[in-house]
């Protein structure tokens, strides 16, 4: 079975970026290199892999990518620290 990978890019301005591929060494290379000039992280270069994770069902990693890009820039970082036990509190809208 093929194997897929949602990824999250720390841009050098500090922003994240969460795409899905089957090819993560080549997918890296494309965004170092600016291969896709119309794509986020073109002027946001260097960029640092902070996270990935591995799916056999392409389905399955393309909607992890699609929660991971509407999640906080704090949810993000959680994630990409491992702090699993903070992810819950950090969905929790503020309704004061």
């Amino acid at each position: 079975m093929k194997q897929s990978y949602v990824y999250i890019l720390k841009c050098s301005d500090n922003t994240y970026y969460t795409g899905v591929t089957s090819k993560l060494t080549q997918r890296m290379f494309q965004h170092n290199s600016g291969y896709f000039p119309d794509c986020y992280t073109f002027k946001r270069r260097p960029l640092q892999l902070v996270f990935y994770c591995e799916f056999t069902d392409i389905n399955l990693a393309f909607e992890k990518e699609k929660q991971i890009k509407k999640w906080s820039k704090a949810k993000k970082e959680a994630l990409i620290n491992g702090e699993f036990d903070v992810l819950v509190n950090l969905a929790k809208k503020d309704f004061s």
